[in-house]
């Protein structure tokens, strides 16, 4: 063999391990390529499938401001109310709760004096414990 043929032999040993290189390295890539395609494929269906629940969700908050609208009507209406009630207990209280106290206090004077009057028209001579009378 000659120096030539030599080079020629080494040039095919380094042309096939290059291939085999190639091609070691091709098999990753590929498959780095079906990865690649199946997150696009995954990306689009998670898309597609979150669109119409953000739609859902966004005319679910409108009916719920429009319930929360409502609410705020029926609780202002019922403040209102409240402050009513007050202001009318208020003035029952005024209007009819001093006479009811001053009747109240009268009549009980009354049933006072009346007892008093009693017990003086009634009063017995009956021993006590101690056996002198009253």
């Amino acid at each position: 063999m000659t120096l030539g043929d030599l080079g020629d032999v080494a040039g095919l040993i380094a042309a096939i391990a290059f291939v085999l290189l190639v091609g070691f390295l091709a098999v990753p890539l590929w498959k780095l390529g079906k990865l690649l395609d199946e997150a696009r494929l995954s990306v689009r269906d998670v898309t597609e499938h979150s669109v119409p629940i953000l739609d859902e969700a966004a005319s679910t908050v409108a009916s719920a401001n429009t319930q929360l609208v409502k609410v705020d009507t029926i609780t202002t209406s019922a403040a209102s109310v409240s402050e009513n009630v007050s202001a009318l207990t208020g003035l029952y209280a005024a209007t009819l709760g001093k006479p009811l106290v001053k009747v109240a206090a009268f009549s009980y004077g009354v049933r006072q004096a009346f007892g008093q009057a009693k017990g003086r028209s009634g009063r017995h001579t009956e021993p006590d414990a101690s056996g002198a009378e009253a």
